[in-house]
């Protein structure tokens, strides 16, 4: 019975056999081989291009090593270029969309999971129904409302917008759905309103699900390009993935590959440090299909 439940592609007994269990382990290797090399070629290949000369860029391209490592390539796109000034302006628009992001989502779902207000449904069907509008055909209409407030050029322009996201909703109240209702139950016989509901009992188990929605915000946000550029116009103030093509036009070309590899390494390190509660949130909301 347990060799019935383990079978697979190829049975126990055939695993046994020197044959197929090395051809096995060689096309493992392979297929974890030609993985990394897609995973990890693009960041190799950036990095590749942020040490080399321009002429190497421009004569040899495909070259798999420079001619010459020349590391100042990243002092000059971090002075020249003020590739630092740009990150930084990055960081201010990714922290507050990510906390706009997070805010909405967080309360959003509490309220149509635990509280269940009367017309719950009919507001959760509204917001799904989001899903649907692409979001080219609400960027005038979007571009209009804050040329309105008087928001362009300011951070807000950005922030606010990052906070009408569907899809965080959708799998927080999702997570909330899972959590056991009689912990809300109990909290609300010791006398718990919503306020301290929320702080205390519910936040609290949800930090898989915070990690999740946290790197799904950072990642859309530092990697986001046309609202960024409607919305601020002014060149410095800028986000780096604004930045970036416009120096494009005028500085070389290794100077502006090491502010694309200086752009890459912030969210890469960000989801090094907490891959083990990304992994667990997208378990718990079954994302994973």
């Amino acid at each position: 019975m347990s060799e019935d439940r383990g079978r697979g592609i190829v049975s126990g007994i055939d695993r046994r056999r020197p044959g197929v269990r090395w051809s096995l382990r060689l096309v493992q290797g392979v297929l974890l081989l030609a993985t990394a090399l897609i995973g990890l070629g693009p960041l190799l290949w950036t990095a590749k291009g942020a040490i080399s000369p321009t002429q190497d860029l421009l004569r040899d391209p495909l070259r798999l090593w420079p001619s010459s490592v020349r590391w100042e390539n990243l002092a000059a796109a971090w002075t020249e270029l003020r590739v630092g000034h740009y990150l930084l302006n990055t960081v201010v628009l990714v922290g507050g969309s990510w906390f706009v992001q997070l805010f909405v989502a967080t309360t959003g779902a509490f309220a149509l999971s635990v509280l269940r207000p009367r017309f719950g449904k009919l507001v959760y069907g509204a917001v799904l129904a989001t899903l649907f509008v692409p979001g080219t055909v609400s960027l005038v209409a979007l571009y209009l409302t804050v040329l309105d407030l008087s928001l362009v050029d300011s951070p807000w322009a950005v922030w606010l917008p990052a906070g009408a996201h569907a899809f965080n909703v959708l799998i927080m109240k999702q997570f909330f759905d899972g959590l056991p209702k009689e912990l809300y139950q109990a909290a609300q016989v010791d006398g718990a309103g919503p306020v301290r509901l929320f702080l205390h009992i519910v936040l609290p188990m949800s930090r898989p699900i915070l990690a999740v929605v946290s790197l799904l915000a950072v990642m859309e946000g530092w990697k986001d390009f046309l609202w960024p550029m409607i919305a601020i116009t002014d060149a410095d103030t800028q986000p780096l993935a604004v930045a970036l093509p416009r120096l494009a036009e005028t500085a070389e070309q290794n100077q502006v590959i090491a502010g694309m590899l200086v752009a890459i390494i912030p969210p890469l390190l960000l989801f090094l440090v907490f891959q083990r509660h990304i992994v667990r949130g997208i378990s718990f909301t079954g994302l994973k299909g």
